[in-house]
């Protein structure tokens, strides 16, 4: 089958279109014939080989798994012997593993059943990125109707859906990005959107219950200053900590802090599950959020895609057609 290989980590031209045997299922795990596979930060992460540290996750010296992606939806084509919530035939989207690829592998428990008001682009856009919003502001945030919620980075995947999550949980949203990227953030339905080039939102003039930050870089103590007394600061991601480690020292070091400070500092990692993805597929049903996909990719153009993610100029999500 057709699919994109990478031998070595870097950058984006050391992907390219070759031919690999088509996956096996194991018995806990679907095949998918794949309609549109996902493009986010965590398989730039995983191209690059980026903090170090993740390779211990990924590989030492190269990517354990040649093919990248993780994000996919699309038809699926065989089950394992335990699997029993899906058949050949059935819609599904959720994450799996090398997904570039015309057919791929996932978990049974990291599927649900496609939307059907989405087509294969648009749900291979949801799970990473709006399942890891959907937890940030959820279970680890906390968020209430009538809090006041900032999202920095919102205009990029997981922010994106913040926003719009945010906002359907009943909350005053204000989100944080660059001039270029105003507009769309408002579009999302941002009451407010701070341009981060020219206003600072960490200033003391306001403050919000709950900041989600999103492969951000400001100091926990900025964090702090922009929040309420008893707030809430949720990390997740982070591009500032450098080759070795990305942006875990700022994330343990909030954890550190929150004990001896009245607000509370903490961070996750997100993880895609099939209860998350239908607590989605109900808000996309009601039309409460939907996936903000900016552009689609051909297969042998995924290179292209990775770049301009890199470059920082999505808006949104990018999908990958297969």
């Amino acid at each position: 089958m057709r699919a994109i290989v990478q031998e070595r980590y870097g950058s984006a031209e050391v992907l390219h279109l070759g031919n690999v045997p088509v996956p096996e299922p194991k018995e806990n795990e679907v095949l998918v014939q794949v309609g549109a596979a996902g493009v986010d930060r965590g398989v730039w992460h995983i191209m690059t080989g980026l903090p170090y540290l993740g390779r211990l996750a990924f590989g030492l010296r190269k990517p354990r798994n040649p093919v990248p992606g993780m994000d996919l939806a699309g038809t699926v084509s065989a089950v394992g012997s335990s699997v029993t919530r899906f058949a050949v035939g059935d819609q599904v989207y959720g994450s799996g593993r090398s997904t570039y690829a015309e057919y791929a592998v996932a978990p049974e428990a990291r599927l649900a059943a496609k939307p059907e008001r989405l087509s294969f682009a648009q749900a291979a856009a949801v799970p990473v990125s709006a399942v890891t919003a959907l937890q940030g502001l959820g279970k680890t945030g906390r968020v209430q109707p009538g809090q006041r919620v900032l999202v920095i980075g919102a205009a990029g995947g997981v922010g994106s859906y913040a926003v719009q999550l945010a906002k359907a949980f009943g909350a005053e949203v204000t989100g944080v990005c660059s001039t270029g990227k105003m507009d769309f953030v408002r579009s999302l339905g941002a009451d407010e959107v701070i341009d981060y080039t020219v206003q600072d939102y960490a200033d003391g003039r306001s403050h919000w219950n709950l900041i989600l930050d999103i492969a951000g870089n400001p100091s926990i103590a900025r964090l702090r200053g922009a929040l309420t007394p008893k707030g809430t600061a949720v990390i997740t991601g982070g591009e500032a900590g450098g080759n070795l480690t990305g942006g875990m020292n700022r994330q343990l070091g909030a954890l550190a802090l929150s004990p001896f400070v009245p607000q509370r500092l903490t961070m996750f990692i997100g993880a895609v599950r099939t209860a998350e993805l239908e607590d989605l597929t109900r808000l996309i049903e009601a039309g409460s959020i939907m996936p903000p996909l900016e552009r689609t990719f051909p297969l042998d153009q995924a290179a292209e895609a990775l770049r301009r993610l890199a470059a920082g100029k999505v808006r949104g999500k990018l999908a990958i057609t297969v």
